[in-house]
């Protein structure tokens, strides 16, 4: 075996495991890979006969590229996806297990953790992803940021109190997860505004993607108030019922084409989160052969 091939085996070992640090650095699959394959391309001119630890480095290499990506967001003037657009989900099915995929969703990252850490600063976000997701010490995350370890730890904690205060506690067991989401789904398609009230958490908000602006729906009256919208929905598509980023959700189809991608949060039996993404020209790249063949 060459030297070439040696070293793209033992980059392929740790691809995986770059693939999950980038995608929760960007919360976009696309550009996750696009991440990784630069940290590959670094790699194959690097003379890295000196590197003890290559996965390590490579995690160091990922995480410097996703700094710039969003760094260059933020130049670009470009909103936070908190209010501009969702992540992009990763879908996998109830009955059939897709480790691979699962391993990018190992820490239950849901879209609405997404949606929060799109809220940080570039380097508040590497620091809280590389330390509280993946373990790296700070002695390590602090070049990557250039700064101190203890600044880096600070960006990391003011990162780690924000996650804190708006992330939703969501319900571990899916089964009950599922349960409130078909409950909906039946008040949905009666129209029936009162079981729809029930099902929903006081402070439930909505967030809509369809390609423009994100449209965001706070609190149970003005989320239930939508009953018409849902019973359309649940009447024109089919709907397939998936795990959105480890949650309850739908993949919605018309006529086998992708309409709409919904997850769930739910919380004692309420739901507290309902995000619907439904913008056509991400949904066809988004791979969706779990739950439609």
């Amino acid at each position: 075996m060459d030297d070439e091939q040696l070293l793209a085996d033992r980059f392929e070992e740790h691809r995986t495991h770059l693939q999950a640090v980038a995608y929760r650095m960007l919360g976009s699959l696309t550009e996750a890979d696009d991440a990784v394959q630069e940290a590959w391309l670094r790699l194959a001119r690097t003379d890295t006969t000196d590197v003890g630890n290559l996965g390590g480095w490579l995690t160091t290499v990922v995480g410097r590229v996703c700094l710039d990506m969003l760094r260059t967001r933020k130049s670009r003037h470009e909103e936070p996806l908190d209010t501009d657009h969702l992540p992009d989900p990763v879908i996998t099915s109830e009955t059939t297990p897709d480790p691979e995929r699962e391993a990018l969703l190992a820490d239950s990252v849901g879209l609405a953790l997404l949606v929060v850490l799109e809220s940080l600063s570039p380097a508040e976000r590497l620091a809280f992803v590389l330390h509280d997701m993946f373990a790296m010490p700070y002695e390590q995350i602090a070049p990557i940021v250039d700064r101190t370890p203890q600044t880096a730890k600070k960006l990391a904690s003011q990162a780690r109190r924000r996650v804190q205060g708006a992330t939703p506690s969501t319900e571990p067991d899916l089964p009950r997860q599922r349960r409130a989401v078909d409950a909906f789904l039946t008040a949905a398609r009666g129209g029936d505004f009162d079981e729809l009230l029930r099902m929903l958490d006081p402070d439930v908000v909505l967030r809509a993607d369809a390609g423009e602006a994100m449209r965001v729906i706070c609190g149970a009256d003005a989320v239930a108030g939508q009953a018409e919208t849902f019973q359309r929905m649940a009447t024109l598509c089919t709907i397939h019922p998936a795990v959105v980023n480890g949650s309850a959700g739908l993949v919605n189809t018309i006529d086998g084409t992708p309409f709409s991608i919904i997850s769930f949060t739910v919380a004692d039996d309420r739901i507290t989160v309902i995000d619907i993404l439904s913008d056509h020209n991400r949904l066809t790249h988004l791979d969706l052969t779990a739950i439609l063949g």
